[in-house]
């Protein structure tokens, strides 16, 4: 069976569905070859702890993890180690203390799950700490260079479908323009994704300009062929008519992009256009019990991801392509940023289908 090997696992950057099943996979393909696997709470804040706060996975207690939405581990998408904010507001370098708990905890290898941003920070904490590391892209941005999937797009989709399915039905009772604000980042992958499945009449993505006259002009094209209602789907990045982006402040101090929808709706209202309604989903995209596509990704990748452990193969993570799982180097796919090709065929599919993408 080969030398036991004990092997990290944690998950960074914002939450999503089908993280548990990506935890129950590395676990469950580690057992196989005989090893231990540790689960990471709170990301690199559990090795950043004295003592690193770890918890051994038990392969007995996994199978109610595969449809569990979030992550058993916990997760953090707040202070980089490498300028972590301090109490009195100053700033300081706390790799050291990340590094020295996988070595505390006398790791073999770790297996991060996370988006560019965490995969990022841990290569470098894997570079400047001798660590073993091999990622797994997970994001429901979709946005992670070179994979076609990342884990948790899916099941986010599959919620901002359901959405627009249920809309249809309101809108066309009060003769309404409801639009639909939909997370992402920066780019649309949701929007034109969940537009397109579950038919919208006009998708605003950041990847194309848009033009509010143009999209009134097409609401009023709509009413007068008869068409009492349409529906908007918008991404959170889509800017403002003057080109700024649209934030948000929460109560922490932190500004989030969000708050396009309700912009759109009172630019619309203005030209007296239609009457408006907003929905903003939110966080429901990232939580809820991760879709059958989200669970066979995440399975699939955890079962790659530690048999590059266990072939000695480092600094690589795992992607989707072509239908099969394929690694890569971590600098090459984190070096390309993956938003909605404006001439590939999800914008052709819109276009020929009639939907209105704004320019």
């Amino acid at each position: 069976m080969g030398e036991r090997k004990r092997i990290g696992v944690l998950t960074s950057g914002g939450d999503c569905a089908g993280l548990n099943p990506v935890i129950r996979s590395v676990v469950l393909r580690a057992d196989t070859y005989g090893w231990e696997v540790l689960g990471i709470r709170q990301a690199t804040h559990g090795l950043m702890s004295d003592p690193p706060q770890a918890t051994v996975l038990n392969p007995k207690d996994m199978n109610p993890l595969l449809t569990a939405g979030g992550t058993m581990l916990g997760t953090t998408n707040k202070g980089n180690p490498f300028a972590f904010p301090m109490a009195d507001g100053t700033l300081e370098d706390r790799s050291e203390e990340i590094i020295r708990g996988y070595h505390q905890l006398g790791l073999d290898a770790m297996i991060g799950v996370g988006g560019d941003g965490s995969m990022a920070i841990l290569r470098k904490l894997a570079q400047q700490g001798n660590w073993n590391l091999v990622g797994i892209p997970k994001t429901i941005d979709n946005d992670v260079g070179v994979t076609e999937r990342s884990v948790g797009f899916d099941t986010a989709m599959n919620i901002a479908t359901e959405a627009l399915d249920r809309l249809h039905f309101t809108a066309a009772s009060h003769s309404r323009v409801i639009i639909l604000e939909v997370m992402g980042r920066d780019a649309g992958h949701i929007a034109i994704s969940a537009g397109i499945a579950g038919g919208a009449n006009i998708v605003l993505i950041p990847e194309i300009p848009y033009s509010l006259d143009k999209v009134c002009a097409k609401l009023k094209e709509r009413q007068e062929q008869g068409k009492t209602y349409s529906l908007i789907v918008v991404a959170e990045a889509v800017k403002s008519v003057g080109g700024e982006a649209i934030t948000v402040t929460d109560g922490g101090g932190e500004c989030r992009l969000g708050g396009v929808g309700q912009h759109l709706s009172e630019q619309i209202c203005d030209r007296q256009v239609a009457d408006t309604r907003v929905t903003v989903l939110g966080h429901v995209q990232r939580g809820g019990i991760p879709s059958p596509l989200d669970r066979l990704i995440g399975s699939a990748f955890g079962v790659a991801a530690v048999d590059l452990i266990a072939a000695g193969e480092f600094d690589r993570i795992v992607t989707w392509q072509n239908r099969k799982v394929v690694s890569v180097a971590i600098k090459d796919a984190i070096a390309h940023y993956r938003d909605v090709d404006p001439y590939g065929t999800l914008v052709k599919t819109a276009r020929g289908l009639g939907i209105y993408l704004g320019d």
